[in-house]
């Protein structure tokens, strides 16, 4: 089977470097998330195992789409009965490139119908249309006059992992913050640093991952258990894949520590370490009272970005003040302000383009001489 991992706009070759470590196979670099191959169960463990993939998907189709009776035809072709049964309900969204079908609202239409005009002359009867949480959710990429199907594997979005239930104010999915470790060259022995914590993301996802704590883990179900073909057979393999995630958790954990001027966001920070079951050193402060000591750590951040946060040119350049400070540490972060970086006095090693959300980002990567 052919599964792709959809992947923010950036964090393709984290994504790509994760799958190959987690041992899947055919792993291929791609715009907008990562192709691999493998059985069925790869897919459920994918959904398992990946921190930085947005969702999973399973490819059903891939056919000429060059009108609207083709990509009837061609949906209609595809054998719906083993993933949904008329009880299960149904919702189908389109992107559509460089192609003679335009309108996505249309394509999504066409798709629908096909589903469920099978369902009629198998069933007499089919599934309800449900925007919110459906059972089963189908996707269709059009480009170059052709059609792509999918079938969505992880219901909800990967990001939302079921652990933070407490947000700052310009929270930052677990997804990006995930990749933003990767980036960072972090090792998962070197003590970490976030001074800028809000809600608790970077540090906590540094948590599980130096543990091997497969985020998926904190999810009571994904889209494919929802799936018509999801018997009891499945559900004894997903248990077993449950129960082996859980014992993968033996990783060390280093020293990670979490800052903020802000008590109220630190304590819903403390909070959702808690619920991750992630033991994290939480500390008041300002960025103004950062201070060299001698001690090697990397320092993964979030600073405000204006767009969401007040910051201004003096706070910016107190925290490129800051930073220099730093002496043989790795400093990291995100900003979509270019403000902040030219507040840094220091030539960075790497910039990473990234998206946070709809802002155009850059991850900056900097070695503290």
């Amino acid at each position: 089977m052919e599964f792709f991992a959809t992947a923010s706009s950036g964090t393709e070759k984290a994504l790509q470097k994760e799958l190959i470590e987690l041992g899947f196979q055919s792993v291929r670099l791609n715009s907008g998330g990562i192709p691999f191959l493998g059985e069925i169960e790869d897919g459920w463990r994918a959904c398992l195992h990946s921190r930085i993939a947005q969702r999973i998907q399973l490819v059903l189709a891939r056919f000429p789409a060059p009108d609207e009776q083709a990509l009837y035809d061609g949906v209609k072709n595809i054998d719906w009965i083993p993933y949904l049964r008329p009880d299960l309900s149904l919702a189908v969204g389109a992107f559509c490139h460089s192609s003679n079908l335009t309108h996505t609202n249309y394509i999504a239409q066409k798709v629908k119908d096909a589903i469920v005009d099978q369902q009629r002359e198998v069933y007499n009867a089919r599934s309800n249309v449900v925007r919110d949480d459906p059972d089963v959710r189908v996707f269709v990429f059009v480009g170059s006059n052709k059609a792509t199907i999918y079938l969505d594997m992880s219901g909800t979005p990967l990001f939302q992992r079921g652990y933070r239930l407490e947000k700052g104010e310009a929270p930052l999915k677990e997804t990006l913050a995930a990749a933003m470790l990767m980036y960072s060259g972090w090792d998962r022995k070197t003590p970490l640093w976030d001074p800028m914590c809000g809600s608790g993301t970077i540090a906590i996802e540094a948590g599980l991952w130096a543990r091997n704590i497969p985020p998926g883990i904190f999810r009571e179900k994904f889209g494919f258990e929802r799936w018509g073909d999801f018997d009891d057979k499945s559900a004894e393999t997903m248990r077993r894949l449950r129960g082996e995630a859980r014992r993968y958790a033996t990783g060390n954990m280093p020293k990670i520590i979490a800052s903020d001027y802000d008590p109220v966001v630190l304590k819903a920070a403390e909070e959702n370490a808690r619920r991750a079951g992630i033991k994290i050193s939480f500390r008041e402060a300002r960025i103004e009272e950062i201070q060299a000591d001698g001690a090697k750590r990397i320092v993964v951040t979030n600073p405000p970005f204006n767009e969401r946060l007040a910051a201004d040119l003096k706070f910016y350049r107190s925290l490129g003040a800051a930073f220099s400070r730093l002496h043989g540490c790795r400093v990291t972060f995100i900003t979509s302000n270019p403000a902040l970086i030219q507040c840094v006095p220091l030539k960075g090693i790497e910039t990473i383009e990234l998206k946070n959300g709809d802002l155009d980002c850059r991850f900056c990567i900097y070695d503290i001489p």
